[in-house]
């Protein structure tokens, strides 16, 4: 009877195997088959980047008749300044950006979660609030504001409110980080006579890691990418950044250099893809943890 009970207590989980193994074939192809439908637009435009003029809208296949780099040469050189002159714009902006909002964010944030202020939660409320005001509603107030500065055309505009603070969801991100902290780290360092600044550099800093650099890297990719903003403040082309820079390729009174377009928009998805790489365990980690005690 034993030996019975035991063959019936160990078949089950062999049949539940045997039978999820098709099951999960299926989902793992329908999960392939969706990440080739994602990637098909991507792969597309590497393909049409080194396609002859002629043949960029004359075939949807992946496989060109021929491979060609003129475009990249031509996308290149081919305007009045160096697109390495808007890469350089860009890569400024961003590391700025990210600068600004690691260290600013940081600081707000751990304001919020571990010290003790007057109106602390108002504060906290109004930031909140921001988050739903849409980027339109501010931009004429903040259009004339920077126009009576004398920033526009300069990058200033687009730098210098990240480093006060100005990005309301990096700030909250932060805030769910630092509070599942332990504060008992907090009671010890006040004791062996850490001020808060130094408890906030040598204690909170090194532990939110991975919180960090999550906002180091969405702020990295969304100014990278970012049109609008360039659009707005910068007016000389020695300022534009790579986003402008791929709309001087098109021309609706002229001739568009498609060919020059796809391939300089394929070099600017490589230092996204590269900063993204090097980040993506703590990017994970800065997600996975944000908002759990530990």
């Amino acid at each position: 009877m034993t030996n019975g009970i035991t063959t019936a207590v160990a078949a089950p989980p062999s049949d539940i195997t045997k039978r999820s193994r098709p099951a999960s074939v299926i989902v793992h192809t329908l999960l392939i088959l969706g990440s080739l439908l994602m990637l098909y637009p991507l792969l597309w435009m590497v393909s049409a980047s080194v396609r002859p003029e002629n043949e960029i809208f004359s075939s949807t296949s992946l496989i060109p008749s021929s491979i060609d780099f003129s475009s990249y040469v031509r996308g290149w050189v081919g305007l009045d300044i160096s697109f390495g002159r808007f890469f350089w714009n860009s890569l400024v902006i961003s590391v700025l950006t990210v600068i600004g909002n690691v260290v600013a964010c940081s600081l707000a944030a751990y304001a919020f979660a571990r010290l003790n202020f007057a109106g602390r939660n108002f504060w906290f409320a109004i930031m909140l609030g921001t988050l739903m005001i849409p980027y339109h509603v501010t931009l004429i107030p903040q259009y004339v504001l920077f126009l009576n500065l004398g920033w526009v055309n300069t990058i200033l505009p687009l730098v210098v409110p990240k480093f006060l603070a100005s990005d309301a969801f990096f700030i909250f991100l932060m805030v769910q980080f630092f509070r599942g902290i332990p504060r008992e780290l907090d009671e010890a360092a006040m004791m062996d006579g850490c001020s808060p600044w130094r408890i906030y550099w040598k204690i909170m800093l090194p532990l939110s890691l991975p919180v960090l650099a999550t906002a180091a890297i969405f702020s990295f990719i969304w100014t990278w990418d970012d049109f609008f903003g360039p659009l707005i403040y910068l007016n000389d082309m020695n300022t534009y950044t790579i986003q402008l820079g791929l709309r001087t390729f098109v021309d609706s009174t002229s001739a568009s250099d498609w060919g020059g377009l796809f391939a300089m928009s394929t070099l600017t998805l490589v230092p996204v893809f590269l900063f993204f790489l090097f980040f993506q365990r703590l990017l994970i980690d800065g997600i996975a943890t944000t908002g759990m005690k530990r």
